[in-house]
């Protein structure tokens, strides 16, 4: 069977703990123990991290790279104009040759790739490289990347805090299994003439990648997933009226810990990443950083229940974390030592007292 490109084409044209490190790298992670698979990923990280720092995965399409998204998705300039980590996994490579994360296409069925669990191996290692939280952590991506992030938000649900996928969707048997630990805000931006990602879906298998469901089914899914309770609907200014598309933003609001459901329906709109091609009424990139930006806490070291206060429940969180080291969190880390310990119990414990 010939399979369609799902790629992406290069576009024409610790509060107190501030790292300072402007940078692009190339990174490996050993994935699954010290005989486990390589996998490899860009990280960018801006001028200034400190604890509450986002992390925000890109993930590209089928076929294409994480250099190709990072390039025209421009995630870069905005990482440092907003303080965000930016990190694009590469995906492996597929008997076709074509990179891919495997969310179970049809002529993917004998891959046995975890790419749940490259993520999160992939998420701890940064959060702890960098000492985040942990708690504002994002994934979106294009096409085949789109629907890794639906993955991710079934069963990663306790890593990612809202997805926003690109031209994605839910493949049936994702849609089927799908049931979070926490139900999560999600974010699509798709066109009505996606002719490689079908926007009425794809039921019967027709196109070749596997049963997925249609686009407003998706929508309809996680809104009431997360029982939202108002919904609004309005037309994007068409502000170039020479790519013969339009916008139209449909959200879903009110939800579970005031999570939302959004849509930017791009009428006319094909397999594209908008403002880097295609529609140009709207930057995808930077719609996306606004929709994350949402739903990130920001907590101080000790508020472990991130009430403002330090109190007997933080004590408590931390005694489990000195005795289960698997539980660390940053915020925990009072001294900011790399390690929950007794020292920091001491710290909290003065905390509360008023020492």
């Amino acid at each position: 069977i010939r399979r369609p490109p799902r790629s992406t084409p290069k576009p024409s044209s610790a509060a107190s703990d501030v790292y300072k490190r402007q940078q692009l790298e190339y990174h490996t992670i050993n994935i699954g123990g010290f005989e486990g698979q390589s996998r490899g990923y860009y990280l960018y990280v801006p001028d200034e991290v400190d604890l509450n720092t986002p992390l925000i995965f890109v993930l590209h399409g089928y076929s294409s790279s994480a250099s190709t998204i990072m390039s025209y998705s421009e995630f870069n300039d905005l990482a440092e104009e907003n303080n965000f980590i930016a990190c694009y996994p590469q995906g492996t490579t597929d008997v076709f040759g074509n990179a891919f994360f495997n969310v179970g296409y049809s002529f993917h069925a004998f891959s046995d790739v975890d790419d749940v669990q490259f993520i999160r191996t992939l998420s701890s290692h940064i959060v702890g490289e960098y000492h985040l939280t942990g708690y504002n952590i994002f994934s979106t991506g294009m096409s085949n990347g789109g629907d890794m992030s639906y993955l991710l938000a079934c069963q990663a649900s306790d890593i990612v805090r809202a997805i926003a996928p690109v031209a994605g969707c839910m493949m049936e048997w994702i849609q089927e299994s799908c049931n979070p630990q926490y139900p999560r805000s999600v974010f699509e931006i798709h066109g009505t003439d996606d002719n490689t990602t079908w926007w009425a879906g794809d039921y019967n298998n027709a196109g070749g990648w596997g049963n997925y469901i249609g686009v407003m089914p998706t929508f309809s899914f996680w809104a009431n997933l997360n029982s939202c309770s108002a919904f609004q609907s309005i037309e994007i200014p068409n502000s170039n009226e020479s790519d013969g598309s339009y916008v139209i933003s449909e959200k879903y609001t009110g939800g579970i810990d005031g999570n939302e459901v959004w849509l930017y329906k791009v009428i006319n709109g094909g397999h594209d990443w908008p403002g880097a091609y295609g529609n140009m009424d709207i930057n995808s990139s930077q719609e996306i950083i606004e929709f994350f930006y949402g739903f990130d806490i920001n907590v101080e070291i000790g508020d472990t229940d991130f009430d403002g206060w330090s109190t007997i429940a933080d004590l408590l969180s931390i005694s489990d974390q000195i005795l289960d080291q698997d539980l660390y969190s940053a915020v925990s880390d009072i001294n900011e030592d790399g390690s929950v310990d007794s020292s920091d119990l001491l710290l909290i414990v003065n905390s509360i007292i008023g020492y």
